[in-house]
């Protein structure tokens, strides 16, 4: 191009046009609009020639007609010819290119005519139409015919091959991708389907192929995949987690609220039927509304395919595992608009400590999908589980600055305290897209949780702590919990000049219902020594009676939130976003017949940049808020005012090896103000708090995980944090944060045989250190740090896989977590656990 403008520019005859004249036209006109005049010019028709080819044919009309001949697609556009498409195939389906081509509208036809189970259509980044043309048994021929304004194409069926195991192609649905370890999109940051690359906020995505090859039963397993999060409890009504510095991180999944930031637990969560999960590092309230500023754990659910899909599974190992499940999954109607999903299973274990009562679990999660028509989709969902399990809530107490030098698996309480857990979430999610560029989305859910537990519990030492004795008391309590939340919002994507859009706009509603019941019978019974432990205590006869209810809370939400991702450049992406909430909370305590109710309101704003020098890396900054209401007293009466976070953070990530694997740095430096603390002019048995309290938590984070070459998989990370107490009224100041380990490193790695007799067979080998923590945030006592190795055998063939994984490979005995208290919730980890697995696919 630049040649003929050197070649034109030095002189034109009578008619000829000026170069300055012709740029800006030739920017601006698309091949259909150059005039008849211009093209007939000898001197300009070579430009003529080549503005046409570059510019893209928009492809308005598509028709698909059933004769004799077979099936006939066409294909027209609004003037000019098509370029010539290239086909390949894969599986049972012809795929059909065609460069320099747009699309107005995308087209999804299921069997439109006898051995042809469907035809998509739709538009590929870089200015190209796909067309996807699947056949029942073999790929289809086609006979490409151009023609002056679009293409015709004359399919008949295929003739399948003897032999053949090519599974046909899935289009459109989530599929079972068997060594992937990069995901490369995820929503939790953007609520949209935005590629890491541009998102200038760390987030790590665990997909579901490392759930699989390191067994995963258990949340707090899985989040050790991501760096910067730690385990805060191990309570029997749920796990919670502490990431960058920050206890109670919101845990959500399908982009709800479980928990909440400060607001209890849910249960043990179910991974059985996830398909990935996103770890979001640093405030989410301009999505998700009042968190902590740490993060957020998003869990992403398996949605249904359209093709049949059946799963059988079964799990044994250590302490008498026994787990069967199925995953069942495909079409419900002939013509595949209505699919289903089926997730369900029985689990059955001993505790790890000495409980008489073993975990059982029943799970179901049934799912159907309705493609009501080619623009609109409706999702309707269910997850329900059921759960008995040991109540360890008093775990091991702490003597001096360190927890009691007993047996891990000896408990404080009776071998018969037990926990049972009622899970269920209905929902619903729909979907209009009013043309490629604008859709709405509507979404709810309901969860209810009922949950109680009876514990014979430590309260304190009785006379010197070294001695051992413990003073215990039954408790009895229920925390049940009712939530709805309604999510309503706009999608639209748009240009102002050179510059795209993806405009989000949208209105959350979220009301959450929280009692609580509780009895506590102090009655006399013998002191507990921890060195020479003596059980058989009886549970009180009132037990059997109603649980008093002691208090009740309801949190209204509503939040109104607008955010822009903006593509600058080809290699610069700008993400800006605004969220307003006003919160109301209304609270009862009935023990002491008080009543309170308290209006916050809060703007959350967010602002981030990421700059791509090349393809490969992206480096990026941002600056993000939180806010959440808090639920303490002042000597007025009053609740104190909200907390407020805010973070900045920079980073880089690098996608290698052609996207298989990529790797994230990041610093950061959060801040959360208005922290309750205790207020100075208390007397002694007196609880009133000020907000005038500040944590500070900055760090350097680093993540790798992807496939280093065929067959060889690794995910790593490494978390520094400093989390510290940076103001505070009751002299914790300078103190660090508890649980919080300023150093975490964990490794896991895979490799599977690629060709030979022994193809297949894979071996896997993992570490996990977590460096020393304070257990409470007067820095009493010390949880020392721990080494844990894993390791995994497996052998994978045609259509099914066993496998055998050893975690705590050399029992080593550490502590999980703490919630602040000498004398309770002190919980130990697992000790040396094997799991083998089986399971086959059809």
């Amino acid at each position: 191009m630049a040649s003929r403008w050197q070649k034109w520019g030095n002189g034109f005859g009578p008619g000829a046009i000026a170069p300055a004249l012709i740029l800006p036209w030739a920017i601006a006109a698309s091949a259909q609009d150059i005039a008849p005049e211009l093209a007939a010019d000898p001197l300009l028709s070579p430009l003529v020639d080549e503005l046409a080819q570059a510019s893209p044919v928009e492809i308005t009309g598509l028709t698909l007609e059933t004769g004799d001949a077979g099936l006939q697609i066409q294909l027209e556009t609004s003037g000019g010819e098509l370029s010539t498409p290239t086909t390949n195939v894969s599986g049972n389906a012809l795929i059909i290119e065609i460069p320099n081509a747009t699309l107005a509208e995308e087209l999804l036809e299921f069997e439109p005519a006898d051995g042809i189970a469907l035809v998509q259509v739709i538009a590929l980044p870089g200015d190209i139409v796909q067309i996807a043309i699947t056949g029942d048994a073999a790929p289809p021929e086609v006979t490409i015919t151009p023609e002056s304004t679009g293409l015709a194409l004359g399919v008949t069926p295929g003739i399948a091959q003897v032999g053949t195991e090519d599974d046909a192609i899935e289009i459109g649905v989530t599929g079972e991708d068997e060594n992937d370890y990069v995901v490369p999109d995820a929503t939790t940051a953007t609520r949209t389907d935005t590629p890491l690359s541009e998102t200038p906020q760390s987030i790590q995505v665990i997909p579901r192929q490392v759930l699989e090859d390191q067994q995963v039963v258990e949340l707090g397993d899985a989040v050790r995949n991501a760096s910067g999060v730690v385990s805060s409890s191990r309570d029997q009504r749920g796990p919670r987690f502490i990431i960058r510095g920050f206890s109670n991180a919101a845990v959500l999944r399908d982009g709800f609220r479980l928990l909440n930031a400060g607001g209890g637990n849910v249960g043990y969560q179910e991974l059985s039927n996830i398909e990935q999960i996103e770890v979001l590092k640093g405030p989410a309230s301009i999505l998700s509304g009042a968190l902590e500023p740490g993060g957020a754990i998003n869990l992403v659910t398996e949605q249904p395919l359209s093709e049949p899909y059946y799963e059988f599974g079964a799990r044994v190992g250590s302490r008498f595992l026994v787990e069967p499940s199925i995953d069942l999954s495909g079409p419900i109607t002939e013509d595949g608009r209505v699919l289903y999903r089926l997730n369900a299973l029985f689990r059955r274990e001993d505790y790890y400590r000495d409980f008489d009562v073993p975990i059982e679990r029943v799970f179901i999660a049934p799912v159907v999908s309705w493609a009501i028509s080619d623009r609109t989709d409706l999702t309707v969902e269910l997850e329900y589980s059921n759960e008995t399990r040991p109540a360890d809530f008093s775990g091991i107490p702490v003597i001096g600055d360190r927890v009691a030098d007993i047996p891990f698996d000896r408990i404080t309480g009776e071998p018969d305290d037990d926990a049972n857990n009622e899970f269920l979430r209905v929902g619903y999610q729909f979907e209009h897209r009013f043309s490629d560029r604008w859709k709405i989305r509507n979404s709810f859910r309901y969860i209810d949780f009922d949950n109680e537990f009876v514990a014979n519990t430590a309260f304190q030492f009785i006379g010197d702590e070294a001695d051992g004795n413990l003073f215990r008391g039954w408790v009895q309590n229920a925390q049940p919990i009712d939530s709805y939340e309604l999510q309503t919002n706009v999608v639209g994507e748009f240009s102002t000049g050179s510059m795209e859009h993806t405009l989000l706009a949208g209105v959350d509603l979220y009301r959450r219902d929280f009692n609580a019941f509780r009895r506590i019978d102090l009655s006399r019974q013998p002191l507990f020594n921890i060195f020479d432990p003596v059980y058989g205590v009886p549970r009180p006869d009132s037990f059997d009676d109603p649980i008093p209810q002691i208090s009740s809370s309801r949190t209204d939400n509503l939040g109104l939130y607008v955010q822009d991702q903006i593509q600058v450049l080809n290699n610069l992406f700008l993400l800006a976003g605004l969220r307003y909430d006003t919160v109301t909370q209304d609270s009862d305590n009935f023990d002491l017949m008080t009543s309170d109710s308290r209006s916050d309101d809060a703007f959350t704003p967010r602002i981030g940049l990421v700059y791509q020098p090349i393809d490969e890396i992206s480096l990026y900054g941002s600056y993000s808020t939180s806010f959440r209401p808090n639920s303490g007293i002042t000597r007025a009466g009053d609740l104190t005012d909200p907390e407020e976070g805010q973070q900045f953070e920079i980073g880089a990530r690098a996608e290698l090896l052609d996207g298989r694997l990529a790797a994230n740095l990041a610093l950061f430096n959060i801040t959360k103000q208005n922290v309750a603390t205790a207020d100075p002019n208390n007397l002694p048995g007196e609880i009133f708090v000020v907000a005038t309290g500040e944590q500070r938590s900055q760090g350097i984070e680093l993540d790798v995980i992807g496939e280093i070459m065929p067959g060889w998989n690794i995910v790593a990370n490494y978390a520094y944090t400093d989390a510290d107490i940076t103001e505070d009224n009751t002299g914790l100041e300078g103190n660090r944060l508890f649980g919080v380990p300023e150093h975490n490193v964990n490794l896991w790695t895979t490799y599977e045989i690629q060709s030979g007799d022994l193809a297949g067979l894979g071996f896997g080998l993992g570490v996990n250190y977590v460096s020393e923590r304070f257990g409470d945030n007067d820095n009493s006592f010390i949880l020392e740090d721990y080494f844990l190795t894993n390791a995994a055998i497996s052998y994978e063939r045609d259509n099914w896989r066993a496998g055998l994984n050893f975690r705590n490979l050399f029992d080593v005995d550490y502590i999980d977590s703490s919630e602040g208290s000498r004398t309770i919730e002190v919980r130990p980890g697992k000790g040396l656990t094997i799991i083998g697995s089986v399971s086959v696919e059809f």
